[in-house]
């Protein structure tokens, strides 16, 4: 699962270090925690558009949701897509074959289970540099995208952080990042992809407020980053 994202760096920072411009004037901000579940805009770049970013709508609707987006968001959960079935599911299947994207971020959030309690933890490169999420999107008219995040089997270290379902987004390595935009990708250069695309860079995750799951709580704030030592966790460190 990746339900809570980050994207700090300024608009022009982002412009310099992706060589990509944004499309959309005026309408980016800096956040420290996008939460999926109100369905803000990420940040993508199509696979018709390599140079651009544009905003997207967390929550990927198909065809058959436009019609009514409200009833079909309370229906289904599009926040993320799992990278093993997207070539066969009816709400993913057209997306990955042609409307692939990259989405852009500087952190995650990934729960953390620990005897009955969750604890958030926040998840970025050693380094803060961005990088990008394998996903999909679609059109829902000529001016509003929508999008999700491509989720995969966690690794040794995942498996350790988000300890119950044992999940973690697809976080391209820089290598394969201009493949997974490319149009002559085919199916089994898909699943080929997604099954060894994960980044090799190396990634960071402490813990953080559990206040950031509290209700009524702004949680785009310095709160989201800020590491926080449990006494609890301190066996196995704050470092996965």
């Amino acid at each position: 699962m990746c339900y809570s994202s980050t994207l700090r760096k300024k608009e022009k920072e982002i412009e310099r270090m992706t060589r990509k411009s944004f499309q959309v004037p005026f309408e980016y901000k800096p956040y420290y925690r996008a939460n999926g579940f109100t369905h803000p805009n990420l940040y993508i770049v199509k696979m018709d558009e390599p140079e651009n970013i544009y905003p997207a709508m967390w929550g990927l609707i198909p065809t058959f949701g436009i019609k009514d987006i409200p009833e079909f968001q309370k229906k289904y959960n599009t926040l993320n897509a799992k990278s093993e079935t997207i070539l066969t599911s009816n709400t993913y299947k057209h997306s990955a074959t042609d409307k692939r994207c990259l989405i852009l971020a500087d952190g995650f959030h990934e729960p953390h289970d620990e005897k009955g309690t969750s604890y958030p933890y926040f998840c970025h490169y050693k380094d803060d540099s961005l990088f990008y999420f394998a996903g999909l999107y679609t059109e829902v008219d000529e001016e509003f995208f929508s999008c999700t995040i491509l989720t995969m089997a966690a690794n040794e270290q995942f498996e350790q952080i988000h300890n119950k379902k044992k999940r973690q987004p697809l976080i391209l390595d820089s290598e394969f990042e201009s493949d997974w935009l490319r149009h002559d990708l085919s199916s089994i250069g898909i699943k080929e992809l997604v099954k060894v695309g994960f980044t090799t860079k190396e990634i960071e995750a402490y813990p953080i407020s559990r206040d950031l799951y509290r209700r009524g709580i702004d949680s785009n704030t310095p709160l989201a980053i800020t590491k926080v030592d449990y006494p609890e966790l301190n066996e196995q460190g704050s470092l996965f």
